[in-house]
């Protein structure tokens, strides 16, 4: 722009041509009416926005984050290359300047999807925001990332990429997972025993609304982001924490959201779910983006039910506060390996994992054989390292396919484990 960068750099990709099914609520519908709403209230025509199309996302940008046993095409189709992409396009625009911030607003969305990959979780393939920093730390030496995952559902595929990633701060903000998909997301999840206190954990009770959301982020959240000091904040901008969503049962409002983003203040979003398609998402996009874009969203008007907007119960608060004097504390202490899921053998540190897989392959019209659940069987060994976080060893066997053997490296890996990176990757076996 001539007058310096945008407020905020905006990316839609609605994927026209994917959906699971005609009716799923993971359809282009969640973003169509988004774009009706910001084109009618004129938003699109202000200065301090712009529109940006979606680059594709390349095979090496998703294959420098997951492992694909059954090959990157069986399980990721060209809509989840461009959600990825949307997401690369929005890191690029902050990484470069174009825009002080920026918002992808895509799907299909891409938080349940972990570092392996054998089909769909909880409507994901692969990881857009996991993509966008893996390609904005090649290309931009980012180092320190922090990812505030406000989702309704755990960000588990989000936390599995990073359990061991000292370099990366995943905090979730989410209904409590003993009463919601995908059940994990416990306030003790707190980091692999190289890592402890960089997943930071927030489960709240269902109905949870904006006084409950705001205090567990001026409680823990922020506390947290301003000790840590990260380079680069990455909002998983889920909405489906609104009071209107039909598959949750939290009760946020569009100005709740929007406040929380403020509250949060994100270097870049990334849309992850929101499903009530016509009374939430076109009114909680519309208020997130203005308070991106540093515009008055106080006078966004959302429906509401005739008694007011939902409160938070003060059981709930007074749990909130709670929480954060557990979180504190754990993260002061260093653990036992035991209290991360791993036992110490031999110089490694040893988990075992069984993961469920819930949605279809990427095209379930060309791969109808394909089962529509999947369990996973996965070993993990991360190597016990004097000299750098340690090269992670990951055996995992499926429904699907026989055992495969792959290798993950730290940001800056020693010697020693990056030759066993080289072996595990040249025979195919590893430490087990």
């Amino acid at each position: 722009m001539e007058n310096g960068p945008a407020n905020l750099g905006l990316i839609f990709f609605p994927a026209y041509d994917w959906a699971i099914s005609p009716s799923h609520p993971e359809r282009e519908e969640r973003l169509l009416y988004t774009h009706d709403q910001l084109r009618e209230e004129g938003i699109l025509d202000l200065p301090e926005i712009e529109e940006w199309r979606p680059e594709k996302a390349s095979d090496a940008d998703a294959e420098r984050v997951h492992f694909f046993p059954l090959g990157l095409h069986a399980v990721a189709a060209l809509p989840h290359m461009i959600s990825a992409g949307g997401a690369i396009t929005a890191g690029k625009l902050v990484a470069e300047g174009k825009a002080r911030k920026a918002f992808a607003l895509v799907r299909p969305p891409g938080h349940h999807a972990g570092k392996v990959v054998h089909g769909g979780r909880g409507f994901c393939n692969i990881n857009n925001e996991a993509i966008m920093i893996a390609r904005l730390r090649e290309d931009y030496g980012y180092r320190r990332i922090a990812v505030v995952d406000t989702d309704c559902h755990h960000g588990d595929g989000t936390q599995d990429i990073y359990w061991h990633d000292p370099d990366t701060l995943f905090i979730s903000l989410h209904q409590d997972g003993r009463t919601l998909y995908p059940g994990s997301g416990m306030p003790g999840e707190l980091g692999g025993p190289r890592a402890w206190g960089s997943t930071v954990n927030v489960p709240l009770p269902p109905r949870t609304g904006d006084e409950g959301f705001h205090l567990a982020v001026r409680e823990i959240v922020r506390p947290i982001l301003d000790e840590w000091k990260p380079e680069l904040v990455i909002n998983s901008a889920g909405q489906d924490n609104h009071f209107t969503d039909p598959i949750t049962s939290m009760s946020l409002t569009a100005l709740g959201y929007a406040e929380m983003s403020q509250m949060i203040n994100p270097d870049l979003a990334v849309l992850e779910g929101g499903y009530a398609i016509q009374g939430a998402l076109p009114y909680t996009n519309l208020a997130i983006i203005m308070s991106m874009a540093g515009l008055d969203w106080t006078r966004v008007k959302e429906p509401m039910p005739p008694e007011g907007p939902p409160r938070t119960s003060r059981k709930t608060l007074d749990y909130v506060m709670g929480l954060a004097d557990f979180i504190r504390d754990k993260r002061s202490h260093p653990p036992e390996p035991s209290l991360t899921g791993s036992t110490l053998k031999g110089g490694w540190f040893c988990r075992e994992r069984r993961i469920f897989y819930d949605s279809h392959p990427a095209d379930p019209v060309t791969q109808p054989d394909w089962p529509s659940y999947i369990d996973e069987r996965r070993e993990e060994r991360l190597r016990d390292c004097p000299d750098c976080p340690g090269v992670l060893v990951i055996r995992t066997a499926s429904d699907l396919c026989g055992p495969r053997v792959f290798a993950a490296l730290p940001l800056s890996p020693c010697a020693r484990c990056k030759e066993i990176a080289e072996e595990v990757e040249t025979t195919g076996k590893g430490q087990f």
